[in-house]
């Protein structure tokens, strides 16, 4: 997940989100000024809008990600987190709340969650094959099939 972005349209599109949306659907969240965390998919800017399409559309409502990515003291996704999602060039284009997080082996992920994140045909075997090259340009060596993995389903409050 890549996180630059221009922080003054970031906090622009959460005060719109927030007033439009309220507190009934964002919860506690409605009365923060600061955004949640900002983030794009993927490593670059193509990956970034394709997977970005794929949530639009309504196809992508899940997505995974290497424990060992997170820096210590990162917070890890959790149920009932929100995120800005930014398309290629780091302009924010939905809300999104995270509804489920798996923390699971690599190996072990399940037919299913591979089909809820929406990518190639949407099974197991494609979703192997694509988060294993991912997986091994973000970790290098460090990537082996008993990693562990947030599989984290999402709903989208804001287009």
């Amino acid at each position: 997940m890549t996180h630059a972005h221009d922080s003054d349209a970031v906090r622009g599109y959460w005060d719109e989100v927030r007033a439009r949306l309220g507190q009934a659907v964002l919860g506690a969240a409605a009365v923060q000024h600061d955004p949640p965390e900002a983030w794009a998919f993927g490593d670059g800017a193509e990956m970034a809008d394709d997977l970005l399409g794929l949530v639009l559309a309504g196809e992508k409502v899940g997505t995974s990600s290497a424990v060992a990515s997170y820096e210590p003291g990162e917070t890890y996704p959790r149920p009932g987190g929100l995120s800005i999602l930014l398309d290629g060039h780091g302009r924010p284009r939905a809300l999104i709340r995270t509804t489920a997080v798996v923390r699971t082996r690599f190996c072990d992920v399940t037919k299913e969650f591979a089909a809820s994140e929406g990518e190639d045909d949407r099974t197991l075997a494609s979703w192997r094959r694509g988060h294993e090259h991912f997986f091994q340009r973000e970790l290098g060596d460090g990537f082996a099939e008993d990693i562990e993995v947030f599989c984290e389903t999402f709903e989208v409050l804001a287009r």
